[in-house]
Parts: structure tokens; sequence; C-alpha cells
């Protein structure tokens, strides 16, 4: 998504992560690795540069990766954490709002859970916006995150088995990963869910339509020997309607030492966080597991994501 900045000249935003090309990604994850390799050369990069984290709904990992990452650039942080300490909650609007916070930062980051805010944002911003997670429909540099451990992990993005795990229905990481890695050959997907957590209706007719290999169980323990990597999800509280349903399917599944020894060696284990329950801390000294590993990634690639946007990339 494309519109026009301060200056007069075009702006780039990241909404979805098919916003980026291959090759742009590709180029993205190598500057993100370059900057895990030699993070001395890009500490001044954003010098005197702005970011505005905009978050409308709680977040700890996704706003302080973005924050962490801004401040290894060399730039500057401001923004608010909580809906309730902005102006949203004297009724402003989103666009409204962007276009005050354009005043003062140089890129911004947004977390909303309604849908397709971000995008409203983008439209009336004259500085790049970045969807940091909005509703249950997308979370971009979570999937950027998601790719860049896999490729920094096994060398490669195509040719996997990738199992995903738990709420596959609300989980807007699940959606991004699986559209994302849709452009890279010979993967095949595992849906493990209770029936009532399945995927999307969209999301199975776009595989179908694509001739893409999948399948949709229940039993976690029947998929993990064939597994390249398991995506394990949270059964979310804030995505259902009433407690009853979060109750009955919150412990469905958890990954444990048993269900590991039916995995493959080399199998990775990854999660986008926060978990509850559904990974066993025994699971952590699991060379397998990779998720805190996934966290370090994410500062990497928001920072290669905000020189990029920036403009300043090399």
């Amino acid at each position: 998504m494309e519109t026009i900045g301060k200056d007069g000249r075009p702006l780039r935003h990241l909404m979805t992560p098919l916003d980026f090309s291959v090759e742009e990604l590709d180029k993205l994850f190598d500057l993100a690795s370059d900057i895990k390799g030699h993070p001395d050369d890009y500490k001044d990069l954003c010098a005197r540069k702005k970011l505005a984290t905009c978050f409308y709904e709680p977040s700890t990992r996704t706003r302080l990766s973005f924050e962490t990452a801004m401040l290894d650039l060399g730039g500057q942080v401001i923004g608010f954490s909580d809906a309730n300490s902005s102006s949203a909650s004297k009724g402003e609007s989103v666009s409204d709002t962007i276009r005050v916070i354009s005043c003062f930062a140089d890129i911004c980051a947004m977390r909303h859970p309604k849908e397709g805010a971000p995008m409203v944002a983008a439209a009336h911003s004259r500085i790049p916006v970045i969807n940091a997670g909005d509703g249950g429909h997308q979370h971009p540099t979570q999937t950027l995150t998601d790719m860049l451990t896999i490729r920094s992990l096994k060398g490669k993005l195509d040719g996997f088995t990738i199992g995903l795990c738990g709420d596959l229905k609300f989980g807007r990481t699940v959606h991004s990963l699986v559209n994302a890695m849709l452009r890279y050959p010979n993967n095949k997907y595992v849906f493990i869910s209770p029936e009532e957590l399945r995927i999307p209706s969209y999301l199975r007719e776009k595989l179908r339509s694509m001739n893409v290999e999948f399948e949709e169980v229940e039993r976690l323990e029947d998929s993990m020997p064939k597994l390249d990597m398991l995506y394990m999800t949270r059964v979310q509280r804030e995505r259902f309607f009433n407690e009853e349903d979060y109750v009955r399917l919150k412990d469905f599944y958890v990954l444990n030492k048993t269900k590991m020894e039916l995995a493959p060696k080399d199998m990775l284990v990854l999660h986008p966080l926060p978990r509850v329950n559904e990974i066993s801390v025994e699971i952590d000294e699991d060379p397998r597991a990779v998720y805190f590993e996934q966290v370090q990634y994410g500062v990497y690639v928001r920072m290669a994501l905000i020189a990029t946007l920036l403009g300043m990339a090399g």
C-alpha cells in the first residue's frame, strides 16, 4: 500500500505480509540477518527519527519489540500503550489520530482490535504505517518474525510440512503466516484444532484453489512424526463471546515431553507468545523449542522493516 508523505514522495506501508514481494522479503531478511551479525553498523541509522507506537489494545512483545528495534537503530519512541490513555477515549477517530501523529513522528506502528483500522490510518497518514495487529485479521510483523526464524534456523522457506495447532479460527498469526508461506513452493500444512476452531472457510478455499496439500485433524499426537515444524497457538479468551466456550476449549492441546518424543529430532517448535499452558514449561529446555529465539528475531526483522520503510536501508 502506498500514499504520499510529508515531502511529497510516495510512502510505503505494511498492512499484510503480501505487501512485500518474495524478492523484497528476501532482501528484508538479508538485512535483518546482517543486523543480527553486525549490530554496531546500524546503531545510529535512525538517529533523530521517531517511531510512534499507537496500541489500542494490550501488548507486551510486539510493542516492546518495536520500541527496542527503534532504540537499537538510534531513534526515539513516542506513543501510547492503551486506548484509554489516548484521545480515542474521548471519541477521536483513527484517521484524526494518525493525522496528528504524522506531525510528531516519522513512522508509526499501530495495534487495533478492529480489523482494517491500520489500513484506515495508512490512507490518511503522511508517514509510513505498520500494522502491528488488527483484530483476528492480520499480524504481519509476527509473520515476518516467524519467517526469519524459520529461514535462519532451517536455511530456506520451502519444502516443509508445517503443523499449526490450537486456535486456527481467530488466530491472526496463523492466517498471516499461511498466506505468506503460500508463495513458497512445496510446503504442506497440517491444521490441528477442535472442530470449533478450524481455519476460516476463505483460507480453506484458497488452499484448494492453489492445489496446496493440507489436512485438518484433531489429534496432535497423530501428526507429530511427520512435521518439520509445529506452530503452537493459545486459545484466545479475548476472541470468544462467552466464557463457557473458552473454558471448554482452552486446554484442548498441551504440548509436553510425551508428545515431543513422537516428533523428529530436528523439528522446530514455534509460538507467537504469550503462552498460557499450551506448551509445558518442561519443553523450554528442548533444543527444538525456539519460541524465545523467535522474540529476538522479531527485534531484528522490525529493525530491518523500519529502516526499509524510512528509505534508510542502503
